[in-house]
């Protein structure tokens, strides 16, 4: 993988530096940033291909920045840090639109594990699907490119979401279950639950009505099922 650059934004400046000398040696171009106004400033000049931000930062908050990002359509991999690791925590921050979630403390050496695997997914290489183009009715899924477009051009997906509809397609028809969509996504186990935050999500971009899918089927007890057509 090319020479990556990640942007840091944490209040704390000894992490700041602690992260961006480690990404460094473990081959990352870094830039850091103070709180989310230093962050937005960094962000009009350059375009990092993926975000670290610390949740529980003063002012606008990892979660708010996140949130803010996604309605502008900004596609960049997201990680948050935080030193709330409870269950509920995770699935706000994916809810947000995060793209993966780590708690603090941590090791060094998960988070450049965390950001390499987040990194391939919004790069397109989650998944191997068996078509390149897959049809949901008036959109067109690039399975190779994970792109969703239709009548009305390109509809903006996250990286998480992206990495979701490419692991279902690559088995279209067929059901998977969370954990096994977990595992195709290189994620951990405690990222269970948030599939569903995902899947939530990406229905209100595929579907004409969330609430009765006709594409992406819960099945309960078993998992998820997406049924292609036109």
């Amino acid at each position: 993988m090319a020479e990556a650059h990640v942007l840091v934004v944490d209040d704390d400046a000894r992490l700041r530096s602690l992260l961006s000398r480690y990404l460094a040696e473990n081959g990352f171009r870094v830039s850091t940033a103070s709180h989310a106004a230093d962050a937005r400033d960094k962000l009009r000049f350059v375009a990092p291909d993926a975000l670290v931000l610390d949740v529980m930062m003063p002012g606008e908050t990892g979660l708010a920045l996140t949130a803010s990002l996604r309605a502008e359509s900004a596609s960049v991999p997201i990680l948050l840090l935080t030193a709330q690791g409870a269950p509920e925590d995770r699935i706000a921050g994916f809810e947000s639109g995060a793209d993966d979630y780590l708690a603090k403390p941590f090791e060094p050496r998960e988070l450049v594990l965390r950001l390499r695997a987040m990194l391939r997914r919004s790069s397109g290489a989650a998944a191997e699907p068996p078509a390149p183009l897959l049809q949901l009715g008036r959109l067109q899924f690039d399975c190779v490119r994970g792109e969703l477009s239709g009548p009305d051009g390109p509809t903006h997906l996250t990286g998480g979401e992206s990495a979701l509809l490419s692991a279902l397609a690559a088995r279209p028809n067929e059901v998977l279950a969370r954990e096994d969509i977990v595992a195709a996504l290189g994620l951990d186990e405690v990222a269970e639950r948030a599939i569903d935050v995902q899947v939530t999500r990406l229905r209100r971009k595929i579907e004409a009505d969330p609430r009765e899918p006709r594409f992406l089927h819960t099945v309960r007890g078993r998992g998820y099922v997406l049924k292609p057509g036109v």
